[in-house]
C-alpha cells in the first residue's frame, strides 16, 4: 500500500484567490496606464497552469467586484491599483463645508427628536374629565332580548322557496 501512495504525483498547491491572482498580475506587469483584462488573465494562464473552465467568467466577475469595492480603479479599459495617498470619496453628495465658529461661541444641545411633550403644570389641580359628545354610550349598541311575539301567526301552508311565478294578465280572444 506504501508502494502505491508513493507513484502518485504531489497534489498541485490550490490555486489563490482571484483577487489574490488579479492584484499579483497588476504588480508583476506595473503598467503606468494600468492592464487590460485580457493582459491580466494571459499572465494568470501562464503563471498557473491549471485554471478552471469559467476562468473568463470568473476573472470578469471578480475585477468587477474588486472595482465596484475600490480595490481597483478603471481608466480607459485599464485596470490600476489605486493611489494609498488619494482622498477617498464616499456615496452621495458631499457635506457642506462647515464655517468656523468665532471664538468663545458656546454651542447649545441640538434639539431632541420627534414632538414635544405637553407641558406638565405641577401646579394645576386636576380636572374632572368630562364626557364630550351626546351622552350615549359608545359602540355599538346590545341586542334587545327576544320578547314572545304579540303577533299572530298564519296558520296554513308554508310559502314555497324562491320568487313567486309572474302573473299572467288574461288575454281576451280577438276574433276576426
Amino acid at each position: 500500500m506504501a508502494t502505491q501512495e508513493s507513484n502518485n504525483p504531489p497534489p498541485n498547491p490550490p490555486l489563490p484567490e482571484y483577487p489574490e491572482l488579479i492584484m499579483a498580475a497588476i504588480e508583476a506587469l506595473n503598467d503606468k496606464n494600468g492592464v487590460n483584462k485580457s493582459a491580466i488573465s494571459k499572465y494568470i494562464e501562464s503563471s498557473y497552469g491549471d485554471l478552471p473552465a469559467a476562468h473568463s467568467t470568473l476573472l470578469t466577475h471578480h475585477l468587477n467586484k474588486m472595482k465596484q469595492g475600490g480595490q481597483l480603479i478603471v481608466l480607459k479599459n485599464n485596470y490600476l491599483k489605486p493611489d494609498p495617498n488619494a482622498p477617498r470619496r464616499g456615496r452621495g453628495r458631499p457635506p457642506k463645508p462647515k464655517e468656523p465658529l468665532p471664538p468663545g461661541t458656546v454651542l447649545s444641545p441640538p434639539r431632541p427628536r420627534g414632538r414635544p411633550p405637553k407641558p406638565k403644570d405641577a401646579f394645576a389641580a386636576p380636572t374632572p374629565s368630562k364626557k364630550a359628545g351626546s351622552g350615549k354610550p359608545r359602540g355599538r349598541p346590545p341586542k334587545k332580548a327576544k320578547v314572545a311575539s304579540a303577533a299572530p301567526v298564519k296558520a296554513g301552508p308554508p310559502r314555497p322557496r324562491g320568487r313567486p311565478p309572474k302573473v299572467k294578465p288574461a288575454v281576451a280572444a280577438v276574433g276576426c
